[in-house]
């Protein structure tokens, strides 16, 4: 009995494999005309727009948001501005009012101008 080779025997060398390449080529049985990519390519762009448009919007309305507590923080410093002013002076105004100095005055009985 004697054996004939009928294949042909490659090494990996031969066929310019690699390590972890896959060796099996896999054909889709489902073709896609031009116009279907043309379809896909289309819907996939609108997708990514909305996308898009949702995160510009959201980053919008944090800047909206921001820009209120802003107002809000300039009008509430200028509040507080005020009341300091205020509080000063009344604290000044009571002060003077219950001073030893102010205690021992005396109202003016009469007025008179000189002229030149």
């Amino acid at each position: 009995m004697s054996y004939q080779r009928t294949s042909q025997f490659n090494t990996r060398r031969q066929q310019n494999w690699s390590r972890n390449q896959n060796t099996v080529a896999f054909i889709s049985s489902v073709k896609l005309g031009p116009v279907a990519h043309t379809v896909l390519v289309a819907l996939m762009i609108t997708v990514l727009g909305l996308i898009y448009l949702t995160q510009a919007t959201r980053a919008t309305s944090y800047d909206y948001e921001a820009q209120k507590i802003d107002s809000q923080i300039a009008e509430l410093s200028t509040k507080k501005s005020d009341l300091e002013v205020e509080n000063a002076r009344l604290t000044a105004l009571e002060t003077v009012k219950n001073s030893s100095v102010a205690r021992e005055m005396t109202t003016a009985s009469g007025t008179e101008y000189v002229r030149e």
